[in-house]
C-alpha cells in the first residue's frame, strides 16, 4: 500500500533557520518540495568532489577484499612453514627465516614485500593506527594511486627499453667511446635475414651479435666519421643494458607492491572513516539543497519551506513544533502536486519492491500493485524454471548464504528462497527432476496422476494468464472507482463480464444468456466510455475500445511464454543426462570421474541460463500485460526524507 501524505508549510524567522533545518533533519521525516534540483542548487564543485569521493570509497571497498584475500594466503604459507601467527613472534622473525624456494625471483620479492608489511603493521593488533581525516584518506588514495598508475607506465617504458637492449646484450658506453677515441667506431645495425647480403662480411669487418627470426643483429667495426654505404637500418645503442634495465625493473615492481600494501593498509583500517566522510558530504548536499528550495518573505526575514510528511509519522514532528513554537500550516496533497511515494507492504509483498520499482513507482492516487504482483511473479518464476532439483539447490543454497550475508542483502536471498519454493511446487506439478521426467518412474505410483504432461501445462499456462488478465481488470475497476468515481470502474466491468460471456459461448455453455450478458457487457463498455463525455462522444470512444478485444486475447497468448521457458528448460536438463550417460559408459573408471563432472558443469550452467530467463520473462508479463489491464499510471516519485545520514546507517546496520 501507498501511504497517504500531509504536505506541511513551515515559516520560521532566518536567525532560527539552521537551527530549525538541523532539527528536523535529525527527526527525519520530511522529504522537502522541489523548486530546483540539487545540481542547480549546489556548487558543481561540490558535487565533482563528492563524486570523486564516492569513487574513492567503491576502489577501498575492492582494495579491502583483495586485502583480505591477500591475507588469508598469506597467513597460509606462513602456517605451512609452521611460523606462529601471533605478532609477539612474528615481530622477531626474519625474512631469512622464510623457505622461498618453491617460488620464482619476481614472487620471491613480491613476497618479501608483503610478509615485511604483514610483520610490522597488519599482525601488529596493538599497533594504534594514526588519526586521518576524511579528506586526508582521500588525498592519501590520490598520492598512493597516482604515484601507482607513474610506476605502471614506467614499467612499459623500461618493458620498450629492455626489448631494445636485449639483442645487443652487455655493453659498457665507456669502453665504446674510448675505442672510439682510438679510432675505432662500433656502429650497430638491423636487417631481415632475407635482405643480409654475404657479401658484406668481405667487404666490412662486421660480427653477428644475435639473430632472432626474421631479424639479424650485428656490429660493424670501421674508423670514425667514414662513410658506410649498407642497406641495413642503423640503432643507436641504449643508454643501458639489459642487466640495468632489469635491475630498475625489478625496483619499480617492488614499489608497485609495496604501494598496494599501503592502499590494503588503508582499506583495512581507514575505509569506515572514508565512508562516514562521504554520509557527512551528503548531507552538507542535502543541507544546501534545503536551502536552494527554501522561499525567502518579509524583506528576507522570513523563511518558508513546505515537505511531506507520511501521516503515520507525524506525532514526532508536531511535538517538536509544538514545543519550539514554529509557525506552520498542514494540507492534504493536491492531485496535481509530486507527491512522494512510500510503501508499507507485508513482509512477502515488501521483498518484490525492489522489482516494481525496476520499472516505475506507481502514482500517489493509485493502488500500489506490488502486493498484487508478488505471488504471480513467485508462481511465474517456478514455472519457467519448472525443476524440482534446481528449485532446491536455490532454496538450500540461499538459506546457507543467509547465516553470513550482511543486513542489506538478506531481503534479496529472501526473495530468492521464495522463488526457489515455487520452482519446487511447480517442477513437482510438471514431474521434473534434475532434466530426469519422473511421470515416466513407475515406482513414484499413483503420485504421477498428480503431475502434468505438456498438453496440459500448455492450458495451465494460458489459464494462468486468463486468471491474471482477469484480476488485473477487477483491480483497475477498484483503482477507477478511488481516483475518479463508480462511473469510471464501469467499462473495466464491462471487459470483465464480456470475457467470461465469450468464454462460456465458446468453451463452457453453462447458460443459454451468454449472449445476452456479452451484449449488456459491450453496452457498459460502449455507454461509460467517457463518463464527461456526451452521448455521440461515448459511443464513438467506445466503439473503438472495443478493438482491444483483440489486445486482450493477444495477451492471454503471451502467457504461452511459461509453458515455452519450462519445457526449454527441462529439455536441456535431459539432453545433459543424456550426454552424461554416453560418457559414463565410454570407459570403467575415468568415464564415472567425467559422468560427475559432466552433470555438475551442466546443470549449473542450464540452472544460471534458465534462471536468467525465469526472471526476464516474469518481469516482462508483470510490467507489460498486467499493469496495462489493471491500468497503472506509475511515475511516482520516491520517498526521500531529509534525513541524518549517519543514523540512517545505524538504523540499518551497515
Amino acid at each position: 500500500m501507498i501511504l497517504p501524505m500531509i504536505k506541511y508549510t513551515f515559516i520560521a524567522y532566518h536567525n532560527d533557520y539552521d537551527k530549525f533545518l538541523n532539527d528536523i533533519r535529525d527527526i527525519g521525516v520530511l522529504d522537502i518540495v522541489e523548486k530546483i534540483s540539487s545540481e542547480e542548487s549546489v556548487p558543481k564543485e561540490k558535487l565533482d568532489y563528492f563524486k570523486n569521493i564516492s569513487n574513492a570509497l567503491g576502489f577501498l571497498e575492492k582494495q579491502k577484499h583483495i586485502a583480505q584475500e591477500e591475507l588469508k594466503l598469506l597467513e597460509t604459507e606462513l602456517r605451512k612453514q609452521k611460523i606462529d601467527l601471533s605478532f609477539n613472534y612474528i615481530k622477531n622473525t626474519k625474512w631469512a627465516d622464510i623457505n622461498t624456494e618453491n617460488l620464482n625471483k619476481q614472487k620471491q620479492k613480491e613476497f618479501k614485500v608483503k610478509f615485511q608489511y604483514y610483520r610490522d603493521k597488519l599482525a601488529n593488533k596493538d599497533l594504534e593506527k594514526s588519526h586521518l581525516k576524511g579528506y586526508e584518506i582521500y588525498e592519501e588514495i590520490s598520492k598512493l594511486t597516482d604515484k601507482k598508475d607513474a610506476l605502471v607506465q614506467n614499467l612499459l617504458l623500461l618493458n620498450k627499453a629492455l626489448k631494445a637492449a636485449e639483442p645487443w646484450g652487455e655493453y659498457s658506453h665507456e669502453t665504446i667511446q674510448k675505442l672510439k677515441e682510438n679510432n675505432i667506431d662500433i656502429r650497430l645495425y638491423l636487417v631481415s635475414e632475407k635482405k643480409f647480403d654475404p657479401k658484406w662480411n668481405k667487404l666490412f669487418d662486421i660480427y653477428k651479435i644475435k639473430t632472432t627470426s626474421p631479424f639479424i643483429y650485428f656490429a660493424l667495426v670501421t674508423e670514425p666519421d667514414k662513410k658506410i654505404e649498407i642497406d641495413a637500418e642503423e640503432v643507436i645503442l641504449p643508454d643501458e643494458t639489459t642487466n640495468q634495465i632489469e635491475k630498475r625493473k625489478s625496483e619499480n615492481y617492488v614499489e608497485i607492491v609495496r604501494i598496494e600494501q599501503e592502499l590494503h593498509y588503508l582499506a583495512l583500517n581507514y575505509l569506515e572513516d572514508l565512508r562516514r566522510y562521504l554520509l557527512k558530504l551528503e548531507e552538507d548536499i542535502d543541507f544546501n539543497s534545503v536551502i536552494g528550495n527554501t522561499e525567502s518573505a518579509v524583506e528576507d526575514n522570513v523563511r518558508i519551506i513546505k515537505a511531506y510528511v507520511p501521516a503515520n509519522e507525524t506525532d514526532k514532528l508536531n511535538q517538536y513544533l509544538k514545543n519550539e513554537s514554529i509557525v506552520y500550516f498542514t494540507e492534504k496533497p493536491k492531485p496535481e502536486d509530486k507527491i512522494p511515494i512510500k510503501q508499507k507492504n507485508n513482509r512477502f509483498a515488501k521483498l518484490y519492491e525492489p522489482i516494481g520499482e525496476l520499472f516505475s513507482l506507481p502514482a500517489y492516487e493509485e493502488l500500489d500493485l506490488t502486493p498484487f504482483f508478488a505471488p504471480f511473479f513467485m508462481m511465474f518464476f517456478g514455472f519457467c524454471l519448472g525443476d524440482v532439483g534446481y528449485g532446491i539447490v536455490i532454496l538450500i543454497a540461499t538459506t546457507l548464504y543467509k547465516f553470513k550475508a550482511n543486513k542489506e542483502m538478506k531481503p534479496f536471498l529472501s526473495l530468492a528462497q521464495f522463488l526457489g519454493i515455487g520452482t519446487i511446487i511447480f517442477g513437482t506439478l510438471t514431474g521434473t527432476f534434475f532434466g530426469i521426467n519422473l511421470i515416466e518412474i513407475e515406482a513414484l505410483g499413483n503420485l504421477r496422476n498428480l503431475m502434468l504432461d505438456s498438453q496440459k501445462t500448455f492450458y495451465l499456462a494460458l489459464a494462468i494468464g486468463l486468471f491474471q488478465i482477469m484480476f488485473g481488470l477487477i483491480i483497475k475497476a477498484i483503482n477507477k472507482s478511488r481516483m475518479f468515481g463508480w462511473q469510471y470502474a464501469i467499462p473495466s466491468i464491462g471487459w470483465f463480464i464480456l470475457i467470461l460471456a465469450i468464454l462460456d459461448t465458446a468453451l463452457l455453455n453453462t447458460t443459454p444468456f451468454s449472449k445476452y450478458i456479452a451484449w449488456f457487457a459491450v453496452a457498459l463498455i460502449v455507454i461509460w466510455s467517457d463518463p464527461k463525455a456526451g452521448i455521440f462522444g461515448r459511443i464513438g470512444k467506445g466503439i473503438w475500445d472495443l478493438y482491444g478485444i483483440t489486445g486482450i486475447f493477444g495477451d492471454v497468448l503471451s502467457y504461452i511464454r511459461l509453458f515455452a521457458l519450462g519445457i526449454s528448460s527441462a529439455i536441456l536438463g535431459f539432453v545433459i543426462n543424456t550426454i552424461a550417460l554416453q560418457i559414463l559408459g565410454s570407459a570403467p573408471v575415468i568415464g564415472h570421474i567425467f559422468f560427475v563432472i559432466f552433470l555438475l558443469i551442466g546443470h549449473t550452467a542450464n540452472l544460471l541460463i534458465s534462471s536468467l530467463g525465469s526472471f526476464v520473462h516474469p518481469m516482462r508479463l508483470t510490467f507489460v500485460e498486467f499493469y496495462k489491464n489493471a491500468g497503472f499510471i506509475g511515475g511516482g516519485k520516491e520517498y526521500k526524507p531529509f534525513k541524518n545520514k549517519l543514523i540512517i546507517k545505524e538504523e540499518n546496520n551497515l
